[in-house]
């Protein structure tokens, strides 16, 4: 069985990942220590640790009065939440998909985009996806598993903090150029990296440059489609392409990709939340409907409705919550 490895708090990351390399503060890195993978204390702390309490999800079947338990629970913890993104990803698999997406909130189990630092997000997701490949990866897949960073700094990066000593993979979509301060990347030709041997794809949060989803999609179209291999985006903020965030107009490529590569993908985990006295969490968990959450005064959450496909962000906040 797989060992997992722990990093302690995260709650104040000591480095952020969108730095130069020689900038990084990497002496101040929280030694890591070996877990079983079993306690629920410990590992990704974040913030009060008087919150992490257990969650009930209530299904409902009825009108506001009838309401029954599900057993499905939502996580009380990061450590939790990879256990059930882990599950969600083997299942998925199993059941023949190839491209999947996690995505969940790094800076707190409550928070939404933009609630924490970019770079301290990106940092929390490194340290995330350490863990989830220490239990999702087998011990016999490890150097046949290849994880691609935003960009080569972020390797330097990895390879100095969270995946050091480790036989995993870790390469790069993107190489800074010289006018890197305004937006420019060098694009990395995909089919260069790939190695016969490859078998799982993993690529960490390509949000950061609008050419990095570009280079995933190449990253599909060149190395995994009319495979077996499989390709994981893991925290891609693919809900920004998906509400047109990028104007297409600007981004033409980019918008394209919300119809010929983002239908390909199977959401096996996601959680998005939603501020306001009407607030409340957009849930999945392959195989799972998607469910749209509250959290009553109790700790507890309750189900307000729950479909096979998933909803858009924009008819969750304007018409999901506002009506229950």
């Amino acid at each position: 069985m797989a060992m997992a490895t722990s990093y302690g708090s995260i709650a104040n990351p000591p480095v952020t990942s969108k730095t130069p390399l020689p900038n990084k503060l990497v002496a101040n890195w929280i030694s890591a220590r070996i877990s079983n993978g079993k306690d629920t204390g410990g590992m990704f702390t974040l913030a009060n640790r008087n919150s992490r309490i257990g969650f009930q999800v209530r299904a409902v079947t009825g009108d506001q009065g009838s309401r029954s338990v599900s057993d499905e629970k939502f996580p009380s913890d990061y450590t939790e939440l990879l256990v059930q993104a882990k599950e969600a990803a083997e299942s998925a698999l199993k059941d023949g998909k190839q491209l999947l997406e996690i995505e969940f909130p790094t800076a707190g189990l409550q928070t939404v985009p933009g609630d924490g630092e970019g770079g301290n997000e990106m940092t929390g997701s490194l340290l995330l996806i350490r863990e989830f490949c220490d239990r999702f990866v087998p011990a016999e897949k490890t150097t046949q598993t290849r994880i691609f960073f935003p960009e080569a700094n972020e390797v330097s990066f990895a390879r100095q903090s969270a995946f050091e000593g480790c036989s995993l993979k870790l390469d790069y979509l993107t190489k800074p150029s010289l006018f890197e301060d305004f937006g420019f990347t060098t694009k990395v030709k995909m089919a260069d990296r790939v190695r016969p041997e490859d078998e799982t794809f993993l690529v960490a949060y390509p949000y950061f440059n609008v050419n990095e989803m570009l280079v995933v999609e190449e990253l599909y179209k060149e190395a995994v489609f009319g495979t077996n291999r499989k390709l994981i985006i893991f925290n891609g903020e693919l809900d920004r392409i998906r509400s047109g965030y990028y104007p297409s107009f600007f981004y033409p490529k980019l918008a394209e990709l919300s119809k010929t590569f983002l239908p390909k993908l199977e959401t096996v985990y996601y959680i998005h939340n939603f501020k306001g006295l009407k607030g409340g969490t957009l849930f999945r968990c392959y195989p799972g409907p998607w469910k749209v959450l509250r959290k009553a005064s109790s700790g507890s959450y309750i189900c307000l409705h729950q479909q096979e496909e998933m909803p858009s962000l924009k008819e969750v906040a304007l018409d999901i919550l506002p009506s229950a």
